[in-house]
């Protein structure tokens, strides 16, 4: 069973795509939480729906990630995400492709696809189509998991922000992924 929080993250405000900050922001804690496995030898996998890639990326483009990752699935339709990270058919029809309950599965999928410590699933609404009234433009569900850990997280990325197109929903969420993983991993060392 999924325990989903609302994740603010960040404070509102604008979150602009050619912002440099917002860039620099997403480096600076995705080498801190790569640095981080490097040195425990923790290995991370990944698997995305509406980031594209986009955390596989991040990650890999800090110097020693290789280390430490074992790889991603980018699973844009739900037939890979049943065939390639085993999500049931029953988790879609009762709960929608953009679920808490599909990231859960998306994440623990990948991490026994990949046999790593740790790993990210993540699905959503990156727009501009594609939303509804129950479920908007900026709805994102993320799911990070070490070990037995997992954190779940609806980080309704449609609130308290000004112009949230396609690639800053993408950024926000990268930026976000990585700041639950790294909180994640320091409190299961009791940090």
């Amino acid at each position: 069973m999924c325990n989903v929080k609302h994740n603010p993250g960040s404070p509102p405000g604008k979150f602009a795509q050619g912002d440099k900050t917002v860039t620099e922001s997403i480096d600076i804690v995705t080498e801190r939480v790569v640095k981080y496995m490097i040195a425990r030898g923790v290995s991370f996998a990944t698997a995305e729906s509406c980031t594209g890639g986009l955390l596989a990326e991040k990650f890999t483009s800090v110097p020693g990630a290789s280390a430490v990752f074992r790889g991603g699935v980018v699973s844009y339709t739900e037939d890979v995400k049943q065939r390639v990270l085993g999500v049931k058919e029953s988790t879609l029809a009762e709960h929608t492709v953009y679920s808490p309950q599909v990231a859960s599965e998306m994440s623990r999928g990948v991490m026994e696809l990949m046999g790593s410590d740790a790993s990210a699933g993540v699905t959503g609404i990156a727009g501009p189509s594609g939303g509804t009234k129950e479920k908007p433009v900026g709805t994102v569900y993320v799911s990070v998991r070490f070990k037995d850990s997992e954190a779940v997280s609806d980080l309704r990325l449609y609130e308290g922000y000004a112009d949230t197109d396609r690639e800053t929903i993408r950024l926000m969420t990268a930026q976000r992924t990585f700041e639950m993983l790294e909180k994640l991993l320091k409190e299961s060392e009791g940090m």
